[in-house]
Order: C-alpha cells, then sequence, then structure tokens
C-alpha cells in the first residue's frame, strides 16, 4: 500500500485568486517578523546588564501603554480615513523593527552614562509606529482572512513566527555566550533587525480592496463629534462587555511580563543561554497550541477556548514563582506557550466578532486603547509591588488578576445584559 503524505498548502483549498497570494504574504511576513522579534525577550534583560532599575526596565512595557493611550483613537480615526490601510501596516512595521538597529548601535555612538536613557528614549519613539501598528494589523488580517478563516489565516501565521522565533532565539542564547559583553547584544540585535527590511517587502505587496471612507457629519463641533463617537461604541454592547474583561485579563498580563526577565536574572540566576531556552520553550509550544486550539474550537466551540486558555495561562505567573530551578521554569514557560497560543487565537476572533466591518479601525484603535492603558499601568504596578513584597509576591499578584479575568469570562451576568437591554431601550 502506498502512502500518502499530507500536503502543506498555502491557503484553504476555497480561498482563491488574490486573496490566496495575500495568504502567502502573510506567511512570509511571518518569517521575518519572527526573526526579527527573536530579539524582543533579550532587550530587556541588556537593560538589567546595563544596570537599569526595575522601574526603568519596566518602562520598556509601560511605554507604548502610554503613547497608545494618548494617541490610538486619533490613529484609529485617521486610518479610518484611509482607503488602504496596508502601506501604513508595512511601514510601521519597519519603524519598529528598526528600533533594535537603532538599540544595536547606540553603544557605539553614546557615553556609557548615558546608554540607557538613550536606549529608553529609542523605544520611546517607537511607541508611535507600535501604535500605528497595532490598529493596522488586526485589520490588515481579517481582511485578508474574512469572517470564516480567522482562526486559520492566524494559526498558520502565528505557527510559522513561532518556529521561526524558537529557532533564532536559541541560536541568539548561544550567540550571547560566545562574545564578552555588551557587543554580543550588538551583533544580536544589528543581525536580527535585517527581518524589518523582508516584512516591509512583503507586506507591502498584500493586495486589499479599497474602502469607502465614512464621511464625518459637516458643521459638527468637537464635543458633538465625541458624543457621536461614544454613542457608535456603546451601540455596540458586546464589543463593550468583551472589551471590559479582556482589559482586566490583560492588565493581569502586563502586570507580570516585565518581572519575568528580571526574576530570572536576579532571583534565579539564569545565564543567557538558559533564558534563551526558557523563551524558546514558550515559543516552540506556541506551535503545539496553534494545532490544537482550531480544531479544539471547530469541535467544541470558542466559548471553550476561552474558559480553558484564560485559566491556563493565569498560572503561570505564580508557578515561576514557586521556584529557583531554571529546568522547572523552561517546563512551565512551555506549558503556558500552550495556552498562550489559544489566547492569541480566540482573543483576536472574539474580538473581531465583535466589530463593525465599514468601522473596523475605530473599534480597533479604542480596543487597542484598553490594551494600552493596561500595559501603562500595570508594569508600575509590578515595578511597585516588587519593591514591597517580593518578585515572587508580584509575580503571584499577577496570577491573581489573570484568575479575576477568567473569572469574568466564566460568570455570565443576565441581570447585566437585561439592564443594558433596558437602557438601550
Amino acid at each position: 500500500m502506498k502512502l500518502k503524505w499530507p500536503r502543506w498548502s498555502a491557503a484553504p483549498f476555497d480561498v482563491v485568486g488574490q486573496q490566496r497570494k495575500n495568504y502567502l504574504y502573510v506567511q512570509i511576513d511571518a518569517i521575518a517578523i519572527g526573526l526579527s522579534s527573536a530579539a524582543s525577550p533579550f532587550l530587556p534583560v541588556f537593560l538589567t546588564r546595563l544596570g537599569a532599575t526595575n522601574v526603568q526596565v519596566s518602562l520598556l512595557s509601560s511605554m507604548p501603554g502610554i503613547t497608545g493611550l494618548l494617541l490610538a483613537i486619533f490613529i484609529g480615526r485617521f486610518l479610518q480615513g484611509r482607503r488602504n490601510i496596508v502601506p501604513w501596516f508595512s511601514a510601521s512595521r519597519l519603524l519598529v523593527v528598526s528600533s533594535y538597529a537603532a538599540t544595536g548601535l547606540a553603544p557605539f555612538l553614546v557615553p556609557e552614562e548615558y546608554l540607557i536613557q538613550t536606549i529608553l528614549a529609542i523605544w520611546a519613539l517607537a511607541t508611535v509606529p507600535q501604535t500605528a501598528l497595532a490598529v493596522c494589523f488586526s485589520v490588515v488580517m481579517n481582511a485578508v482572512a474574512g469572517p470564516k478563516h480567522r482562526y486559520d489565516l492566524m494559526s498558520r501565521r502565528w505557527s510559522i513566527l513561532g518556529l521561526t522565533n524558537a529557532i533564532m532565539v536559541t541560536l541568539a542564547g548561544q550567540v550571547l555566550e560566545q562574545f564578552d559583553f555588551p557587543i554580543n547584544y550588538q551583533l544580536v540585535f544589528l543581525s536580527l533587525s535585517v527581518g524589518g527590511l523582508l516584512s516591509y517587502y512583503f507586506s507591502s505587496r498584500i493586495a486589499l480592496p479599497d474602502s469607502d471612507p465614512q464621511p464625518a457629519p459637516p458643521g459638527r463641533t468637537l464635543r458633538q463629534r465625541a458624543r457621536d463617537y461614544f454613542d457608535l461604541v456603546l451601540s455596540q454592547r458586546d464589543f463593550a462587555r468583551f472589551s471590559a474583561k479582556r482589559f482586566v485579563y490583560q492588565f493581569g498580563i502586563q502586570l507580570a511580563l516585565p518581572l519575568f526577565p528580571i526574576y530570572f536574572v536576579r532571583e534565579v540566576q539564569a545565564n543567557d543561554a538558559w533564558i534563551g531556552v526558557i523563551n524558546t520553550a514558550q515559543t516552540a509550544a506556541l506551535l503545539i497550541g496553534y494545532f490544537l486550539w482550531p480544531r479544539q474550537s471547530h469541535k467544541r466551540g470558542a466559548r471553550f477556548v476561552l474558559l480553558c486558555t484564560t485559566f491556563g495561562l493565569s498560572l503561570y505567573p505564580a508557578l515561576v514563582a514557586s521556584t529557583h530551578s531554571v529546568t522547572a521554569i523552561a517546563l512551565f514557560a512551555g506549558i503556558a506557550g500552550i495556552f498562550q497560543a489559544g489566547i492569541d487565537l480566540v482573543f483576536f476572533d472574539e474580538l473581531m466578532k465583535t466589530v463593525p466591518v465599514e468601522y473596523s479601525a475605530t473599534f480597533v484603535s479604542l480596543a487597542q486603547s484598553l490594551n494600552y492603558l493596561a500595559a501603562m499601568l500595570a508594569p508600575v504596578v509590578g515595578a511597585w509591588l516588587s519593591e514591597h513584597i517580593g518578585l515572587s509576591g508580584a509575580l503571584v499578584a499577577g496570577a491573581i488578576i489573570r484568575l479575576a479575568g477568567f473569572a469574568l469570562f466564566a460568570v455570565k451576568m443576565p441581570h447585566l445584559t437585561r439592564i443594558l437591554r433596558r437602557q438601550g431601550n
């Protein structure tokens, strides 16, 4: 009997024409981003080894939140008026990734006593294109996939990105061990930033139909336009409910996120190679998750995926805080990666279900503003907690907040639904 090997396809068989080409460009772009994003886990470690304080390291996470909170809605309104959002998507990505190259060049150009502040300034400037990119990404991916194929496209993209990232993070960790500090980090940042050029080339080739921007009614004052905006948002109750619950969960994620590298370096005493292994374990496990959760969604529904993944990832910070064993932490990181993959997929899909297509940029920008609010406040809270109850205590606090977010998703609130309906009437 002749064995038939499964054939890989760039897109589902019912995706044809330009949409199929877009699928391919999205996946090639994922390889480029997997390459460049391998530098990300080493950026806070680099600052920590330069002598940055907990608050300074936390700024890497909180600065995008500050800029996003201030600008996301305005950027969303601006993008809502563009006929084609793809050029803004690819250009924003290039500018963000170029910040790794600037970080790698900084030690050559800046005196050591100003180096930490210079790197923070580079990433402060990067928060503007980061904000635009966050809005553009959801709009572009949703337009490429359509409502039928969001799980499929994103699982493909993030699987490819995760595989590329896992390989490159491992290699980067080994390179860091072979050279002296800080030239080792400079080589890594400069080399991996090449991914930005590849990303720009392929992402700019995505072709989407031009949209018809919704014109603003003439003669409206700023106050009237603001009232129209909030009336539009509040009319979408599913969007408001989901975004509020996601905000609580994201707060727990963002609180713990900048504490992990500090905990690895100062409490666990992990070297760069082990930090690379921990990040690789989590990234590699994403591949399992991106294979597992779309099938679970088709079989058991999106709510099952939502509850399983939000509960599973809630435990990760507490498990890390319970040990100083790098082997155990790498294991926990791998398990967390499986649940993180499901959260990536289900949060994206559930959000886009609640967003009116004709106002995609407007609603996505508001959702991102809430994420940025969490990203701005939570790292500062985490840094404050780490100073008063220790790094382990702060990680446990992040786990508790995540569990609170899981509870909001798990508990249906019919009374609130009835109240909202009465107010709408």
